[in-house]
């Protein structure tokens, strides 16, 4: 379920060149809702798309998991 939780755009539709072409990706603003990419196409520079990636939720207190490794018992000598 999780595997497609944010995808990456590898080829992209340029307007310019009237075809699909290879794209890169640039940060254009930070945002409170997340970072705003625009894609960029490698043959000419137009911008193809553009995408908002947003933080994973951070879970409540209460429900934060700490992984821990219980020590052994001590050992008697």
């Amino acid at each position: 379920m999780d595997s497609f939780d944010q995808m990456e755009a590898s080829l992209l539709y340029c307007p310019k060149c009237r075809q699909a072409t290879p794209v890169r990706k640039r940060l254009l603003l930070v945002l409170a809702e997340g970072e705003k990419f625009d894609y960029l196409c490698t043959r000419c520079g137009t911008i193809s798309g553009d995408k908002i990636e947003r933080p994973p939720p951070a879970a409540p207190p209460h429900q934060r998991r700490f992984d821990t490794v219980p020590l052994p018992p001590p050992r008697r000598r």
